[in-house]
Order: C-alpha cells, then sequence, then structure tokens
C-alpha cells in the first residue's frame, strides 16, 4: 500500500521527468495500464495507457520545450492535487492557437488518483484563458 508521501513522490516524478523531461520510458512505471487520461476520455471514462501517450505526444509536439513544475501537493488517501506551472514556447496549436513562436506560462491543478504505486485517473483543469490571452495577444499581461 502506498503513503501518502509515496503518492506526491510519484506525482512530482510524473511531472518532472515524464512531462518535462519527455521521459516516455517511464511510462509503464508511473501509469497503470488501464488508468483512465479524463482530458481524453472524459471524467469518469475508462481508458488505457495509450490515452497518456497520445496526450503527452501532442503536448511534446506543440510545446516541444515544455516545463512542469509542481508548485504545491495536497493529498489524502489515494488522490493527490497537484498545483504546478506548465511552460514553454508556443510551437504548435495550444487551445485553439494556432503556432505563434511566442513562450507562455500558465497554471494548472490536476488530479490524481493512485493506486499501488501508478497513476490509475488523470485530470487537469488548465488556466486555458491566461494562456490563451497571452498566446493571442489579447490585452495587456
Amino acid at each position: 500500500m502506498s503513503t501518502i508521501e509515496d503518492n506526491k513522490a510519484l506525482v512530482r516524478r510524473y511531472y518532472h521527468e515524464l512531462v518535462s523531461e519527455q521521459r516516455i520510458d517511464l511510462l509503464e512505471e508511473l501509469i497503470a495500464e488501464d488508468a483512465a487520461d479524463e482530458t481524453v476520455v472524459g471524467p469518469g471514462g475508462t481508458g488505457t495507457r495509450e490515452d497518456f501517450v497520445g496526450h503527452l505526444r501532442v503536448l511534446w509536439a506543440n510545446v516541444p520545450d515544455v516545463r512542469a513544475t509542481v508548485e504545491d501537493l495536497v493529498a489524502e488517501g489515494d488522490r493527490v492535487i497537484a498545483f504546478w506551472r506548465i511552460e514553454g514556447t508556443h510551437a504548435g496549436p495550444v487551445f485553439g492557437v494556432p503556432a505563434t513562436g511566442k513562450p507562455f506560462s500558465g497554471f494548472s491543478i490536476s488530479t490524481l488518483t493512485i493506486q499501488d504505486g501508478k497513476v490509475v485517473r488523470y485530470n487537469v483543469l488548465p488556466d486555458r484563458l491566461g494562456i490563451i490571452t497571452q498566446l493571442a495577444g489579447a490585452g495587456a499581461h
């Protein structure tokens, strides 16, 4: 059984090693085979590890220098809430905005459910408006 501290360490690895360092080789170690990436399958949906692969490959293609930095973690039981910052260069479509080549950053809140030392469910609430505003150049920031 994983402890809350084990779960938090897994989430830190998820963002630092898997997302930022683009270590796709860690997928089997960090993500359960039948895990649900709710950004792909919808809230409460079922999925597979391959949904995470697709999500990550799109992210890496559109923000090739992505950096995901965990700012804070709150955990209870098998769930970890991650408050994290995304930064990178806008090289492909992000939230419907075509590539601009601009650097951007934004904050997101994710919920990760962990069982047996692996992520089994993932969802994220990104700051879409803040990121789109930066990329589309609308308004001052």
